[in-house]
């Protein structure tokens, strides 16, 4: 007869949520460039995640405010954070100890909690910005589509999808939403005034190039030029937006002539020397131009600041049109709050259940392995 096991139906482990990352609070935009993943990097690294058995669930959210680990364990895990953490320095080759107080770490209710205020915009730079939802919803669809999320992860993902819209319909977070292309459009108004009459170039054409450029036409903007590594997707929004289609072996021959700049190119390559922008200045006659990196990686070779009449701007340069922004909504953030906490504790009801299930399902297990063994000699 086997001997009798000493386990409990109560000793079942229990899926465990665990988050790790870093944003514009904690960390600056040189910091947050290293830690970007592109789309592609995003899936392979939840990949590895997997096979490595750090995570068994796993998500990975990577905007221009932050990078940001989500993934399930199991309580039989002592210290996923730890793993995590290694795992992200060792992917992006980064040591350490470079991110000493720039990450944070979230478990149960509190990494839910989070992932809920980053989809009701109050977590960002821009309180209630437009496009983070978008964000999240490409990172979890992209997840789902490889294969690398499971039952807990989609619940939480399809909860923070659901918190978003509430917010977005129920307060007045989401009404005239600030995005960062506004406010880099707002930026350049600073400096010129009335856009009419000036030019315009874009480099980059996609959803972030798009607002832009539907911000810059809606203020005026005299003309309106798009440079992309695609001229077939430069062509496309050039089309929509009323703007000129540019080949991109064509921009340093054309840079002189735009009095605003806007790059929003993804890639980890500069794409605007120093050396560049100084021969675009000669050229204008010593006329100023306007640049607003909207890159992470930046696009823009940050010695570039020091050349005379540039005015270079990056994400982490909007601090005073946040402050703005924040005021005009902050009377909303209760209300947008109790919709988050309403949607946790809803979550975690639901995992209260999960774990209820998981205790049955073990201790039939245990019972069936008993009574197995009573029947070997």
């Amino acid at each position: 007869m086997a001997a009798p096991s000493n386990a409990k139906a109560s000793d079942a482990p229990r899926a465990r949520i665990a988050l790790v990352g870093c944003n514009h609070r904690t960390a600056p935009v040189e910091l947050r460039e290293r830690l970007a993943f592109t789309s592609q990097q995003a899936l392979d690294a939840a990949t590895e995640l997997r096979r490595q058995g750090i995570l068994e669930e796993a998500v990975i959210l990577s905007t221009c405010n932050r990078s940001e680990l989500y993934g399930v364990t199991m309580e039989t895990s002592p210290t996923p954070a730890d793993a995590m953490e290694e795992f992200l320095t060792s992917f992006h080759r980064i040591p350490r100890s470079q991110l000493d107080g720039r990450v944070y770490r979230w478990s149960g209710a509190d990494a839910v909690r989070h992932l809920f205020r980053v989809a009701a915009g109050l977590d960002s730079m821009l309180l209630g910005e437009a496009e983070i939802l978008g964000q999240l919803r490409t990172a979890y669809g992209e997840a789902l589509a490889r294969g690398v999320t499971g039952p807990v992860l989609n619940r939480v993902f399809q909860g923070a999808l659901e918190v978003g819209k509430r917010v977005r319909s129920e307060t007045e977070i989401g009404s005239r939403p600030m995005s960062v292309a506004l406010a880099g459009v707002k930026l350049a108004e600073r400096i010129f005034g009335n856009l009419k009459g000036h030019s315009a170039m874009i480099l980059g054409a996609g959803e972030v190039a798009g607002q832009v450029a539907q911000q810059l036409r809606y203020r005026g903007i005299g003309s309106l030029r798009i440079v992309n590594r695609s001229y077939a997707h430069a062509a496309e929004l050039a089309g929509r937006m009323d703007g000129e289609a540019v080949a991109w072996e064509s921009l340093e021959k054309i840079m002189p002539e735009a009095d605003v700049i806007v790059t929003s190119v993804g890639g980890a390559d500069v794409v605007l020397t120093r050396a560049a922008l100084d021969s675009a200045i000669t050229a204008r006659g010593g006329r100023p131009i306007f640049v607003v990196d909207l890159g992470v990686p930046r696009n823009v070779a940050p010695e570039s600041a020091g050349l005379y009449n540039l005015y270079l701007y990056n994400v982490d340069d909007l601090g005073e049109i946040v402050e703005q922004n924040k005021k005009a909504r902050e009377a909303e953030i209760p209300r947008a709050e109790s919709i988050v906490a309403a949607h946790v504790a809803k979550f975690e009801a639901w995992r209260g259940r999960l774990g209820a299930a998981e205790t049955v399902r073990h201790s039939i297990g245990l019972r069936d392995a008993s009574e197995s063994g009573e029947d070997q000699d």
